[in-house]
């Protein structure tokens, strides 16, 4: 059955996953073709939090694709939101103003609300703590065009896991394929929860805690890297946490020849390598995983749309 919406990673089938691989590869290489696929669409961009790529990847996918946009950029200042409408009331109105939403929002579950009373697709772009599924989408389409594949990989995850959402999406879409192993490298207090530990144990998927950086990243094929999140933690948190794993050059030269490095962006401490590095060395994957997020989100809105 066809998604009407996208609002967690367990959605994605692994058919519908090869299927939008391979759509977003072929529209890499054929642009110029498709620039009038969703003429006549409209998109609705409502973000109650920042964001710069996500954002700006979808807005930008669905132009391209010979679409239109309407947006609001601080949706939980500059919406009715500040006057105390409900996320129901306003996906209700602003339905009937689009053929897609694409919402970020601050709470946990709001895209499967605002699903529950739309009639046109919802795509969660974020909803804090909870899910990114199309993060994980492109981060997953990353490794698959890094490596050909994504089975038979080992994946180190490090960082900020109990407030993450995007390594939190994308193990669950690991847990649809084999002989995947998982290193979760974490601050004592921003451990990966329990949710995803018993997930992937459901999935059979080997995972273990380490807590040697460097350790790590000498025998995985993907670091996938994030950043502390400071707007989602305490301020006692965030100082027990920042900067205690980073990739910089004196442990660079760690990582194997055939490894990524991977990162949803932005990044901050956690990662610390002169811009000749970034800008050359084959093993930085994450500016290519970012440019990834434009075929996907195109390869997307075409599913739900066309």
């Amino acid at each position: 059955m066809k998604l009407k919406d996208i609002y967690e990673s367990q959605q994605f089938s692994v058919e519908l996953l090869f299927s939008l691989f391979k759509d977003a590869d072929e529209i890499r290489e054929n642009l110029e073709k498709h620039h009038s696929d969703l003429k006549g669409k409209l998109i609705a961009s409502l973000f109650y939090e920042p964001s710069t790529r996500t954002r700006l990847s979808f807005e930008s996918a669905m132009i391209k694709l010979g679409g239109n946009v309407i947006s609001t950029e601080n949706a939980k200042e500059f919406s009715s939101a500040i006057k105390g409408e409900s996320i129901e009331d306003t996906i209700r109105v602003v339905s009937k103003y689009a053929d897609a939403i694409v919402i970020r929002h601050y709470e946990k579950g709001t895209a499967r609300k605002a699903a529950a009373v739309s009639n046109i697709p919802i795509i969660n772009a974020g909803d804090g703590k909870g899910q990114h599924p199309t993060q994980a989408l492109l981060d997953l389409y990353t490794i698959y065009r890094e490596f050909g594949r994504v089975e038979n990989l080992k994946i180190a995850f490090v960082g900020d896991l109990a407030s993450g959402r995007t390594a939190r999406s994308l193990c669950y879409l690991l847990g649809k394929f084999k002989n995947i192993e998982i290193i979760f490298v974490s601050p004592e207090n921003l451990k990966m929860k329990a949710d995803i530990e018993n997930y992937l144990k459901k999935h059979n998927i080997n995972f273990r805690e380490e807590n040697d950086l460097n350790k790590v990243i000498a025998e995985v094929d993907v670091i996938y890297m994030t950043r502390i999140q400071k707007e989602r933690i305490s301020s006692r948190d965030y100082e027990r946490a920042k900067g205690k794993f980073v990739i910089n050059s004196s442990n660079f030269n760690l990582v194997k020849e055939s490894s990524r490095i991977m990162h949803p962006l932005p990044h901050v401490e956690e990662i610390s390598l002169p811009i000749e590095i970034e800008n050359k060395d084959k093993r930085i994957a994450y500016f290519r995983q970012s440019e990834n997020g434009l075929y996907i989100r195109m390869a997307l809105l075409r599913y739900l749309l066309m």
